[in-house]
């Protein structure tokens, strides 16, 4: 008798985490968007000006990105010290991060702190708050500017 097709494999929070490093150091915005669930949220409490403030669902995340990064010359060099948290609600995961960035031509790279607080569903994003350092970010594009 065959036997029975395995069921597929679901990534742990810790590896869709993973997942999500490398699309945002490869600025891939179609890696990054198929980490989410369709119907996923992922809120900016801390903004950027021009960036909006949430996507609501995988494609306008997809398109959101896509968008943004194809208008920014910053390429991410490095994720580091990262802290994970695990909580005692299944699927979720807080992280502290500090992004280093660099722009095309400049001498020295800029660093962006931030805090993740991802809710993983069956292998998938369902819902993230991205607290970035909006000034950082601000800073940092204002520098590249002079």
């Amino acid at each position: 008798m065959p036997e029975a097709p395995s069921a597929p494999s679901v990534r742990t929070p810790r590896a869709v985490l993973a997942a999500y490093h490398q699309a945002i150091r490869d600025k891939s915005a179609d890696a990054l968007a198929d980490l989410y669930a369709e119907d996923a949220v992922h809120e900016f409490p801390f903004t950027s000006p021009g960036f909006p403030s949430r996507f609501e669902g995988r494609e306008e995340l997809r398109a959101g990105y896509r968008a943004a990064w194809g208008a920014s010359p910053v390429r991410v060099e490095e994720i580091r010290d990262v802290t994970v948290h695990e909580t005692s609600e299944p699927g979720v995961l807080i992280e502290e991060h500090v992004i280093v960035g660099t722009f095309p031509g400049a001498e020295a790279a800029f660093t962006v702190p931030g805090l993740l607080v991802l809710h993983v569903r069956d292998g998938l994003l369902a819902y993230v708050r991205d607290y970035m350092d909006a000034l950082a970010v601000t800073d940092a594009l204002g520098a590249a500017r002079s």
